[in-house]
């Protein structure tokens, strides 16, 4: 009986027709510039403002002086917030097309090299304004949790309770967009809140016992 040939033709895959995990393959440090704006504006704005009204609190009674001082430190924050990110990340812009540059000049970077490098570098629009809303929305929280207490005690407990809450759901949307260890982030935000109320709250309340002016 003759042998048969068996002819074996290899069709190439069709890319298309790939399973793939975009989950795995996207490179999350892209987000960095942005989450980091983002995050930092948001944690600020919560923080700084809750512990100025807190520290408020520990010498005033007064609601309408809780409330003023916190939408004066949001107006002021995010102004400050953007304009500082806008120039430390023009900055860093200004470093790395230098050194595109003088890579160019010197013949050591390719053409798609360069395209590559132009698609990351960092955008200062985006930064600024990512951190000015992130730090007014962060801001708002203890604005709105003060607003409708009228007992001194209790709008300070509901201002850490709502502050707190907020820290974790921060916590939570940072760990989530960069992929990073959801318990530690949590915990770094938490934790830094806290001390800077108990601390801003501590100290003004000294303050204002030795001086008088707590009212």
């Amino acid at each position: 009986m003759a042998a048969q040939n068996q002819v074996h033709i290899t069709i190439p895959k069709d890319h298309n027709g790939q399973k793939q995990a975009p989950e795995d393959d996207f490179d999350y440090s892209q987000r960095a510039q942005w989450v980091r704006a983002a995050v930092l504006g948001a944690n600020d704005g919560l923080v700084s403002i809750a512990s100025l009204m807190m520290g408020v609190g520990a010498v005033q009674k007064d609601v309408k002086a809780m409330i003023l001082i916190g939408f004066a430190g949001l107006f002021a924050g995010a102004c400050s917030m953007a304009i500082g990110e806008f120039v430390s990340v023009y900055s860093q812009l200004d470093i790395e097309r230098a050194q595109m540059k003088r890579d160019r000049a010197t013949g050591g970077q390719n053409q798609e090299h360069e395209e590559g490098n132009k698609e990351q570098l960092p955008n200062p629009f985006q930064a600024a304004v990512a951190s000015a809303i992130a730090f007014s929305l962060g801001a708002i929280v203890p604005i709105i949790a003060a607003a409708f207490i009228a007992n001194h005690k209790v709008r300070l407990a509901v201002i850490v309770a709502a502050v707190s809450l907020a820290l974790l759901t921060f916590g939570v949307i940072g760990a989530f967009l960069g992929r990073s260890p959801m318990v530690k982030s949590c915990a770094r935000f938490l934790i830094g809140g806290w001390m800077a109320m108990a601390i801003t709250f501590g100290l003004t309340k000294l303050i204002g016992s030795s001086t008088g002016m707590e009212l």
